[in-house]
């Protein structure tokens, strides 16, 4: 696409911007490219189909062609909207922390399902806290909890803060850098982690989006992707509260390998509830 064109329409440039990504091999073209376009505009998509003749004005021709190169290259699309849907609620994102998936949504339906009295969950810890996804997310289910969120990347934590600010949480939310539980004292109801499960040589050949674009600090589990299950199984007894759970997201095919490490450390298998796509997603653990 060339420089500002004046006059140039919606609908232009939505046909230049989906040959761009069609060609770049991105799914879906066409819609993203409205995304983009609706990101630029600031307006809605349901707009720029009502009249795609309009002139896009120059200022938005130049943020969508920044963002749709971007795209181009597999940047996310929720790093170049600056946002993203979890559960309920809307979450900034940028490249401190990993973007918020549909899959973690499984282990806050299986806490909600371990704790069918909202009022009995009184304090949340999430280890690896990352945007704040799942403690937010408890907190939006829990109306009576308090929790702690704890990432090792300081910018993280700060993101976390932010966002429970824009989900109205800030009041019962705690964000904190620092070495998952090693500072922590006390005992938590509930406890949520998805911590790095990638195994290390595996990293490079994810899709581009992933191993591009993500940070590794929250991707790389060690050279079996065991490493921060292995810390987990070790720190739950001492943290989970009496009648507490843990839920932990685990990547595929892990399932076995850390339904033994948690055995071995005194704790007692719960369930394992599948993702929408069935790969085993939520390992809820308890004490003995």
């Amino acid at each position: 696409m060339s420089d500002c064109e004046p006059g140039v329409s919606v609908g232009a440039f939505l046909c230049q911007a989906g040959q761009l990504l069609r060609a770049a091999g991105i799914e879906g073209p066409r819609m993203e490219a409205r995304l983009l376009l609706a990101h630029a505009m600031g307006c809605r998509q349901e707009d720029l189909l009502r009249d795609p003749r309009a002139p896009v004005p120059p200022a938005a021709q130049t943020v969508f062609r920044a963002a749709l190169a971007a795209r181009a290259r597999n940047v996310p699309m929720a790093r170049l909207l600056g946002h993203a849907g979890f559960w309920t609620l809307d979450l900034l994102v940028d490249g401190s922390t990993l973007i918020p998936r549909a899959d973690t949504e499984t282990l806050v339906e299986a806490a909600l399902d371990a704790f069918p009295n909202r009022g009995a969950v009184r304090r949340v810890l999430d280890l690896g806290t990352g945007t704040g996804a799942l403690l937010l997310a408890a907190l939006s289910e829990f109306p009576t909890a308090f929790g702690v969120g704890v990432d090792r990347e300081p910018a993280a934590a700060a993101l976390a803060r932010a966002n429970a600010t824009r989900n109205g949480l800030a009041d019962r939310a705690f964000m904190v850098a620092g070495d998952w539980a090693g500072a922590l004292s006390g005992r938590f109801d509930l406890v949520l982690s998805n911590p790095p499960y990638i195994e290390s040589a595996v990293i490079p050949a994810l899709m581009p989006e992933v191993a591009l674009h993500e940070p590794a600090l929250a991707l790389d589990g060690g050279a079996d992707g065991l490493d921060a299950y292995r810390f987990l199984a070790g720190a739950l007894p001492g943290l989970l509260a009496p009648g507490g759970r843990a839920v932990l997201e685990l990547g595929q095919g892990q399932e076995m390998a850390v339904t033994a490490l948690a055995r071995t450390a005194g704790l007692r298998i719960l369930e394992c509830r599948p993702d929408l796509g069935g790969v085993p997603r939520a390992l809820v653990l308890a004490g003995l």
